[in-house]
This record gives structure tokens, C-alpha cells and sequence, in this order.
């Protein structure tokens, strides 16, 4: 099993993170060449980000020595590696991730939590239901047919209320 590290208050702590359960982070296409490149001759349990020394990375010193004049370098003072946490939601959102996904990724207790922290992200959805809407009208319901029960589906796009 990976050894896994936090650091909380300048003290290095062997261990999951915060709710003590190992998460399963999603990492795109784009990056699993780097990264195998990254580990290559490393064993299954060694640290994938170590220190200049080959111990763990520590934040008190990644952030002021490299992460930080790095957010800086591209115009991004003021960042910090909390904020890619949000960035990370921002784009699974974006990528048509469900709250469900999004809360496992940030190893939320709850979609609940996820959605009280991140709610922001999901406001767009009510204009892209909107849109998807419009689509299936100007479609017609036949592909919203279910399987199995293709006459349960009334059209209720030709469907009115008395008065309109």
C-alpha cells in the first residue's frame, strides 16, 4: 500500500487525509505519458512528488520555493494549491461530471457537502437543461421512450393545459 502524507499546522502526519478515507483522483489521458515517465524505475511504494532530498514534500517548503513563483510567473498571484482543488471541481463539472463523481474526487462525506461547498459550479445547469429541452422538442419525444416501456411515454410536447 502507497504511503500517503498530509501536512497539518507545519507537522508532517503519516496517514489519509482529514475523514481518513483514500480517494481515487481522476487523471486525464493527457498526463499518464508524464507520469509514467515521472515513476519510471520507482517501486509501487515509493512517493510520486518527493523533496530535493527524496523525502516527502512538504508544503511549507513546495509552496514558497516553487509553487508560488510559478502561479506568479503566469499572472496568477495569490494562488494556492487549495485553489486547484476548486479548479479540479470546476473543470469535472464542466467536463459533464455528476455531483456524485465530483464528491468522490474531493472525497467529500456527502453530494450534500459537495454541493454546499461547490454549489456555484452547478448554477450554469439550469440554462443547459434549458437548452437540452429545446433539443427534444425540436427532436420529438420518440427517443425518450423507454426501453421496455415504449407507451408509458406520453408526448408532452403536444400536450397543453386548458387555456394555453
Amino acid at each position: 500500500m502507497a504511503v500517503v502524507f498530509s501536512e497539518v499546522r507545519g507537522e508532517l502526519i503519516e496517514g489519509t487525509p482529514k475523514n481518513h478515507q483514500r480517494r481515487s483522483v481522476p487523471i486525464p489521458r493527457f498526463l499518464v505519458e508524464e507520469l509514467a515517465a515521472h515513476v519510471a524505475g520507482k517501486s509501487r511504494d515509493a512517493l510520486v512528488f518527493t523533496s530535493p532530498n527524496g523525502g516527502p514534500l512538504r508544503n511549507t517548503n513546495f509552496r514558497p520555493r516553487f509553487f508560488t513563483p510559478a502561479a506568479e510567473s503566469v499572472g496568477l498571484t495569490g494562488l494556492t494549491p487549495h485553489d486547484l482543488r476548486h479548479t479540479a471541481a470546476s473543470l469535472a463539472v464542466a467536463a459533464g461530471a455528476n455531483v456524485k463523481a465530483v464528491q468522490r474526487m474531493l472525497g467529500h462525506a456527502s453530494a450534500a457537502m459537495t454541493l454546499d461547498v461547490y454549489a456555484d459550479l452547478f448554477e450554469g445547469d439550469l440554462d443547459h437543461v434549458a437548452d437540452r429541452l429545446d433539443q427534444t422538442a425540436t427532436r420529438g419525444a420518440d427517443h425518450l421512450r423507454t426501453a421496455g416501456l415504449p407507451d408509458a411515454v406520453v408526448d408532452l410536447f403536444k400536450r397543453r393545459s386548458p387555456g394555453h
